[in-house]
């Protein structure tokens, strides 16, 4: 793929391919433990597509352990819950008898049941906002970058279902269960609160079954469309019977489950689930029952569920098309071994550590998303944030860097569809959807904001110290040692020694080919004023001039 056509925003033709996946690269690699060099552009690789940039540290940490003991250590997810969301809001235009008016400032507002929509309003951008706070202060795990891939298979809109406490039970179900067994996962979002709302599971009954979450249980959540033969209209129909009854209590938010609303006939399925028959039951087990015999029969297409899910996760981390040779050599071994128990966790530890993510071809290859450009680029540069101390400026800030990711079209918490936001899904061009006419100044505002003069709130800025910065990279008092520190930091789609030759004596060195100019100034920047502004005017310009290349924008 002619990447840097792309940004030009130049169009070509595509290559027309009877996959579903498309099938535009050639790679041969498959799933032999990667055996390669283990340099920071390798390590910065793994971090770019398994967390949300990397920090010099991050970058240093993993390179000490080696490639299957870094995935390991990515791999090492708790299920222990991050702090819940706080009230950084204030109570006006909340009814007055409203439980949110008792939540106190700066505490969490997740165990008090609020009926009031502009509480819930105010909840929901601080949920969103507290969102973004995770992914920027995760650990050094997977866990937030998956919790993003279930948000987006899983989609649900806050829009929709308007209760902010739903919005956190959803959140923390996929905290939780971000390398679990899929399999529990799909019985836990079925009678999720969220869920149940969004998708009209709550309004379910046997005088007018809803078909919505029935449809995309089998559409979008475990078998895909693509399969010939498939699922038919009447497994829809008879599926949505198997679900009707489960109800939300306003009371307490929990889930129960109505029996006079419960179809009790008994459901027949097609050919394709080998004319399976769910008998009706009368009470909540009885119906639990149902729902467990619907998805064992739904497992049941082991190959089917295995490789859809598998595809799903090899587009999310390494590329967006499956030529042939990837779909034998990763795909299906993937999808085997996937069905054997349905655990998520083996299955990233196989790809995560193969040739086939290590090849050049995976490397460099995708667009960032809105959210993985602004995170990285706050989290790569150590972007300052008020801590929880000041959490109504904290908030005010993650909610800033929200708001940027929803100008360029992703809203976190309120994707587009239940389908999820397009650039994940939608052929030919996934990925390369987030980057229009529209979206890529805004990209590049947000860069020369924050590189510039940053964004204020509150007499605080949220600013890139590009001195700050620098100060992590080896050597930084040679500019050809600064030159590469930073690439391996920001980059992975390397640059020609001309281009970057160019780029220190141009930028860095302000066309002087004495490399002592910048090495005399760099060593004298904490003893007077006049040597930090100098280093200072020359770094903010080199960053900005590399983060508005075509080539930070990819991962």
């Amino acid at each position: 793929m002619d990447r840097r056509e792309f940004f030009t925003l130049g169009r070509r033709a595509k290559a027309t391919s009877p996959m579903p996946y498309g099938g535009l690269r050639q790679i041969y690699s498959g799933l032999t433990p990667y055996a390669g060099t283990w340099t920071a552009k390798e390590v910065s690789h793994l971090l770019k597509r398994t967390m949300f940039g990397a920090k010099k540290a991050d970058i240093d940490y993993f390179l000490s352990l080696g490639p299957s003991g870094a995935v390991d250590a990515l791999l090492n997810v708790s299920t222990a819950l991050p702090a819940p969301p706080l009230k950084n809001y204030d109570n006006t235009d909340i009814d007055g008898a409203d439980a949110d008016i008792a939540v106190a400032p700066g505490t969490t507002w997740v165990n008090a049941i609020s009926t009031d929509g502009t509480a819930n309003g105010k909840r929901g951008n601080s949920l969103k906002s507290w969102w973004v706070g995770n992914m920027i202060n995760q650990d050094r795990t997977i866990r937030e970058k998956m919790v993003l891939f279930w948000h987006n298979h899983w989609s649900t809109e806050f829009s929709m279902y308007e209760t902010a406490t739903y919005g956190y039970r959803y959140n923390s179900l996929l905290t939780q269960s971000a390398l679990g067994n899929f399999k529990k996962l799909v019985k836990d979002m079925t009678l999720n609160v969220a869920m149940l709302r969004y998708l009209n599971g709550y309004l379910n009954t046997n005088t007018a079954p809803d078909e919505n979450y029935a449809r995309e249980l089998q559409e979008l959540f475990t078998l895909g469309k693509e399969n010939n033969p498939n699922y038919t209209e009447e497994d829809v129909k008879a599926a949505a019977k198997v679900l009707t009854g489960w109800r939300i209590k306003p009371e307490d938010e929990s889930v129960f489950f109505k029996p006079e609303a419960h179809d009790k006939t008994t459901k027949t399925f097609s050919s394709f689930f080998g004319g399976a028959a769910i008998a009706g039951r009368s009470d909540a087990a009885g119906a639990e029952a149902e729902i467990d015999e619907l998805i064992n029969m739904i497992f049941a297409k082991q190959i089917e569920v295995s490789e859809f899910i598998v595809k799903k996760l090899y587009t999310w981390f390494v590329y967006y098309t499956i030529e042939p040779d990837t779909l034998n050599n990763v795909i299906k071994p993937l999808a085997q071994k996937f069905a054997q128990n349905w655990e998520i966790k083996p299955i990233l530890s196989e790809l995560l550590k193969s040739e086939h993510f290590f090849d050049p071809l995976s490397q460099g290859c995708l667009i960032k998303s809105p959210i993985e450009m602004i995170v990285g680029l706050v989290r790569e540069f150590e972007v300052v944030i008020p801590d929880a101390s000041d959490y109504v400026n904290q908030y005010g800030m993650w909610d800033y860097l929200r708001n940027q990711a929803e100008l360029m079209q992703q809203n976190i918490a309120d994707p587009p569809s239940v389908s999820g936001w397009p650039a994940y899904h939608q052929l030919p061009q996934y990925y390369e959807m987030w980057i229009n006419h529209d979206t890529m100044p805004k990209r590049g505002r947000f860069i020369d904001q924050l590189i510039g003069t940053g964004y204020m709130r509150n007499n605080i800025t949220l600013k890139i110290d590009p001195v700050a910065f620098t100060e992590k990279i080896t050597d930084a008092h040679l500019p050809d040692a600064l030159i590469e520190g930073v690439l391996d930091i920001l980059y992975r789609v390397p640059l020609s020694a001309s281009r970057k030759a160019s780029i220190k004596t141009q930028i860095l060195l302000l066309g002087q080919s004495d490399e002592s100019y910048w090495t005399n100034y760099w060593n004298a920047r904490n003893i007077d004023t006049t040597s930090y502004n100098v280093v200072y005017n020359r770094l903010q310009p080199l960053y900005k001039y590399l983060m508005n290349l075509a080539e930070y924008q990819l991962a």
